[in-house]
């Protein structure tokens, strides 16, 4: 197929790409800054460059996922990123549908359903984990999440009005950066990253993999939303215990992991808020992480002589 790609600058679009050229395809990447990667400089907010891109290339799928992103807020007005988040995904649907775009894969962020009700509640005391599903009805608690539910309501009503096939994937972190509460946590980068694949993290490669899925999946689910995350051991009956020592939850999942996290000299979150349930993912979509808390487990015990 040959699909525009917007974002393809950044850190997924920089592994999507060449992902999505083994397989065959054609990849026209479209990103403001400029890669190898990227064929095309410039913003998904200018109208006409975006139809340009799609009708010029013969663009028959697209993958979007250009935006401006939570890190972003301290440094770019509201108005910027209704220009890029909202506007930005209107242009692109709009040059589906005129171009005959026949699948639209948006990439979306699990961080719109976190509202400041439920962000109050971990800060506060909350008395069991929020057990993360498809079903909530979001309320996001800052303009990234605001303009990102939007552009989902977007992506709905041009399937409804147009027909056009439209996946959303609902990503959980994967970016390389350290979290921006890192200050907060007396762990090393690593030792958070791994700790939060039990619940809220993926890496970048499993992240490229879940777009390929709903590259190939859009045209037979015709519209659906997925959270994508590293799948969980816990259950919702763990939420309580997850709040109050998430330590001793984890080892009743994983009996081996006090000691090697010990001789690696980690430590566990003493309390976990939240879980991302990504089952309807492999349930609908046919897709699973391949990367989860049981591999850091698994290179723990090879470091450490064990395996």
């Amino acid at each position: 197929m040959r699909i525009l790609l917007t974002g393809s600058s950044g850190w997924l679009g920089a592994t999507l790409a060449p992902r999505l050229t083994a397989l065959g395809h054609e990849v026209t990447g479209l990103d403001p800054v400029p890669a190898a990667q990227t064929r095309i400089v410039g913003s998904i907010s200018d109208r006409d460059l975006v139809m340009r891109a799609v009708r010029e290339n013969g663009i028959e799928a697209i993958i979007h996922s250009g935006a401006l992103h939570k890190p972003n807020i301290e440094h770019f007005e509201n108005t910027d990123f209704v220009a890029t988040n909202v506007q930005g995904t209107l242009n692109l649907l709009d040059a589906a549908v005129a171009c005959g775009v026949d699948r639209f894969v948006f990439t979306s962020t699990t961080s719109l359903m976190i509202s400041q009700a439920i962000r109050a509640g971990f800060q506060g005391g909350a008395r069991k984990a929020a057990w993360l599903t498809e079903d909530m009805s979001p309320e996001p608690r800052n303009i990234y999440g605001i303009t990102k539910l939007s552009a989902e309501h977007l992506c709905r009503l041009y399937h409804i009005q147009h027909g056009l096939p439209v996946v959303v994937l609902r990503t959980a972190r994967f970016f390389p950066e350290a979290d921006d509460m890192a200050d907060t946590i007396d762990q090393s980068d690593a030792n958070t990253k791994a700790n939060e694949l039990l619940f809220r993290r993926l890496t970048v490669e499993d992240a490229a993999e879940a777009h390929v899925a709903a590259l190939e999946k859009a045209p037979q689910l015709g519209f659906d939303i997925f959270i994508v995350c590293a799948p969980t051991p816990f259950q919702p009956d763990d939420c309580a215990a997850l709040i109050a020592d998430a330590p001793s939850v984890v080892a009743r999942y994983f009996p081996e992991f006090p000691g090697l996290y010990t001789r690696k000299g980690w430590t566990m979150f003493s309390s976990i808020d939240r879980v991302y349930d990504a089952s309807r993912a492999r349930d609908r979509l046919g897709f699973a992480c391949q990367t989860s808390f049981a591999d850091v487990l698994a290179t723990l015990k090879v470091e450490q002589g064990m395996a």
